[in-house]
């Protein structure tokens, strides 16, 4: 797992990270990752039902810093093949494999969070 989790400079997004914005990010994800769209569909209703139901915007909030990050790493090609071989090693590989994956997962996710926070690369 030696593998580099940050984007290099040869690692060129396929599109600029969007606004944190419902739509923006919507957009964002028909045009890089369109098999997931129907989570995005589903995810941003259940927000909004929780949201209505307890008259508080954090549930919103929350649907776009995960989808803010979800286009954060698919953008980045590199990334979303890291991911992609993280979590397959979490479900396929050994304990010690899976303890590993885990750990690299949750460092991919907080590095992707900091950049889209404002404190990381592009």
């Amino acid at each position: 797992m030696g593998e580099a989790m940050t984007v290099g400079a040869s690692d060129t997004p396929l599109i600029p990270q969007p606004p944190a914005s419902i739509p923006a990010l919507q957009q964002a994800v028909r045009r890089i990752a369109p098999a997931a769209l129907p989570a995005f569909t589903r995810e941003l209703q259940e927000a909004a039902e929780s949201a209505r139901a307890g008259s508080d915007l954090a549930p919103l909030s929350q649907f776009t810093v995960h989808w803010s990050v979800y286009v954060y790493i698919q953008r980045h090609p590199r990334l979303a093949g890291r991911l992609r071989r993280l979590e397959d090693a979490a479900e396929r590989g050994t304990a010690e494999e899976a303890r590993e994956a885990a750990t690299g997962i949750g460092k991919l996710l907080d590095e992707a969070l900091a950049a889209v926070r404002g404190g990381g690369t592009p």
